[in-house]
């Protein structure tokens, strides 16, 4: 690290605030969340509203501003319906599961760096630890268990099929997610979150390592379960997904938890690649203190809800893939990727070590990068000669007829009791009723 770089605070001086210090950043954390979701669903309605050509919320408050309040409170007010036959202790246990860990998430992310609260010298963070990323991936799996609980406790095959998908789903974007967090511990040489902000001092790691942050980006939105991963929770063959029999504040915990995570995977993504708390460039070079103080605080949020305006300029953008499309892209793409840009970085940082030059080791890198994109462009052009000679369901068949068996349908064999006749069917008959009985008439 370089020691220009300003002081931080080290992990041991967490923990041994005041318990009125604790107390407060908590309460302020929790304020904050609660707060980011309200203005999250504003700000959502409004960009969407404004890109398909409408207004959006307008009536509750100035500009619409107390919608989501509003909406909480109707939701509060609406009837909770248990449907019968239900696990109830699980059908209620899991909205709680879903909502808590993504408040858990937050308590490592730091806003600022250390400030004189009445007295007393302490950093803006709730809390840190030396394995502090891989709390957030933890209670990333564990927000899973209650959205799986919730689709099987309904007894709806609709839920239970939802739950299903969005525990396929977080084993393929978490594995590929936490490989793209591996060439960030390599370069700031720890997983605490304050130490990895303060390896940003002098050069962001969305500059050093690009491929991570792109991999990261793609994973939080198979993370957060929306559009164009929202698979869990599609409406067109799933009803409603995994919360489809649940209502009122069961149903709200649930919508909660998303727009937390929402929040939670941006400021993650700040911490880890934007600097976190600290200041976009031109400002931290022509203003000596707008790293220090309270300042801080507003780069952040700047930068946060910069990403959260992302995610929703997605959602209002992009349609929904197909669900094969995401398996394949999280196990075929992005996890053989990640893997080798892991292999890369360690091996560029051990011949860094070693006194190379790091230019020419950048040329060595492109270069085999070059190779490595075209070999797989050319793989790709084979196999797509090869796919389009693939024999569509349905399609005519090189000796004869089309293959009524094709595709896997079932489909009754083609000398039914009632039809003798060799090659196609006559069009309009069907496996019970003779040819000539249709021709007729008669039946």
């Amino acid at each position: 690290m370089n020691p220009s770089a300003p002081a931080q605070a080290p992990l041991e001086g967490f923990g041994n605030d005041p318990w009125w210090l604790i107390g407060g950043k908590a309460v302020v954390v929790f304020a904050f969340l609660v707060v980011t979701v309200l203005l999250t669903m504003w700000i959502e309605r409004r960009v969407i509203g404004r890109m398909q050509l409408r207004v959006g919320p307008n009536r509750a408050g100035p500009f619409g501003l107390l919608q989501g309040l509003a909406d909480g409170v109707k939701l509060a007010l609406k009837e909770d319906i248990v449907p019968r036959q239900v696990d109830k202790v699980v059908f209620v246990l899991a909205p709680v599961m879903s909502a808590v860990p993504a408040f858990i998430s937050f308590a490592i992310i730091p806003f600022g760096p250390n400030v004189s609260i009445f007295g007393h010298e302490t950093a803006l963070q709730l809390t840190d630890l030396p394995v502090a990323v891989l709390l957030v991936l933890a209670m990333s799996s564990l927000g899973i268990y209650g959205v799986v609980l919730a689709g099987w406790s309904s007894m709806s095959p609709y839920s239970l099929l939802g739950g299903l998908r969005s525990s396929a789903q977080m084993i393929s974007y978490e594995i590929a997610m936490g490989l793209s967090f591996v060439a960030v511990f390599m370069f700031a040489g720890s997983m605490s979150t304050s130490e990895i902000v303060a390896a940003q001092h002098d050069k962001w790691f969305v500059i050093l390592l690009l491929p991570s942050f792109i991999v990261y980006v793609i994973t939080m939105m198979g993370e957060s379960n929306r559009i164009p991963f929202d698979l869990p929770e599609g409406e067109g063959e799933l009803v409603g997904g995994f919360h489809t029999e649940y209502s009122s504040l069961k149903f709200a915990m649930f919508f909660l938890a998303e727009y937390i995570n929402l929040a939670t995977l941006s400021a993650l993504a700040t911490t880890l690649f934007l600097g976190g708390w600290r200041a976009p460039f031109p400002i931290s070079t022509v203003w000596a203190g707008a790293n220090s103080g309270w300042w801080p605080i507003l780069w952040f949020l700047a930068k946060v809800f910069l990403f959260i305006f992302f995610f929703i300029w997605l959602r209002g953008t992009l349609p929904r893939v197909r669900y094969d499309q995401l398996m394949k892209l999280g196990w075929k793409v992005l996890m053989p990727f990640s893997l080798g840009w892991i292999l890369l970085v360690a091996t560029i940082r051990a011949l860094r070590n070693d006194g190379y030059d790091m230019r020419q080791i950048v040329v060595y890198a492109a270069v085999a990068a070059a190779v490595v994109l075209l070999a797989t462009v050319v793989w790709e052009m084979i196999r797509g000669g090869e796919d389009e000679k693939e024999i569509v369901p349905g399609a005519a068949e090189p000796g004869g007829g089309p293959d009524p068996s094709a595709g896997g349908f079932p489909v009754p064999p083609m000398d039914a009791p009632h039809y003798h006749g060799r090659g196609a069917k006559p069009a309009g008959a069907s496996i019970a009723t003779p040819p000539e009985e249709v021709t007729s008439g008669t039946h």
